[in-house]
Formats: C-alpha cells, sequence, structure tokens
C-alpha cells in the first residue's frame, strides 16, 4: 500500500488490508488534522481493500466530520463500488460523483 500526498487530496494505491491498516490509519488521520476543507481520496490506483481497511477509511470519515471536514472519495473502482452498495455505505459516505445501486455493475 502507498498513500501520497497531502492535507487536501491522497492517492492511495495497491491494497489497503489488515496489513497495511495501521500506516494508513495514520496518515489519514495526519491529513485530516492538518487541513481545512474536503480531504479528497483518491482510490484510482487502490487494487483491493478487506474489512480493515474500509474501517480505516469510516473511521477518516467520522474523525473528519468531528474537525467540520468532509472525506470525499474519488475513483472508486467498480468492485469496491458494488461492496459500498452492499454495506450502505455509499449512502453515508461522499462519493464524486455518486455511486447509484442501478448502475454499479455487476460481475
Amino acid at each position: 500500500m502507498h498513500i501520497r500526498g497531502d492535507h487536501a487530496e491522497l492517492v492511495v494505491g495497491g491494497r489497503l488490508d489488515v496489513r497495511s491498516a495501521a500506516d494508513a490509519r495514520t496518515a489519514l488521520h495526519a491529513a485530516v488534522d492538518s487541513g481545512r476543507g474536503d480531504l479528497v481520496l483518491d482510490l484510482t490506483e487502490l487494487d483491493s481493500w478487506d474489512a480493515t481497511g474500509l474501517g480505516v477509511i469510516m473511521g477518516a470519515h467520522r474523525r473528519a466530520g468531528r474537525v467540520n471536514r468532509r472525506l470525499v472519495l474519488r475513483g472508486v473502482p467498480p468492485q469496491m463500488q458494488r461492496l459500498l452498495v452492499a454495506t450502505r455505505l455509499h449512502r453515508i459516505l461522499a462519493i464524486e460523483g455518486g455511486i447509484e445501486a442501478e448502475s454499479v455493475p455487476r460481475v
């Protein structure tokens, strides 16, 4: 997993899973705490995430809300869109362009 960017936009790539969760959490919390306005999380380079990785994203979302910021997901890959729809988290998280349950491709 790799994260690059600053307090306004981060690009997350590789796998966001139990092995990378602690490092990802630290990077996301630092970005949330050091900036203002929306924090865009670009997921176009993300290969996969597991429940722990999704928990890290949700934790960053909650932390951002506590400091009057908004976490915005950009470039959510289709397989991850399906997971967000299945868990109904697409209704809670800010997703650039939005995700409609009917428009998510099925495999």
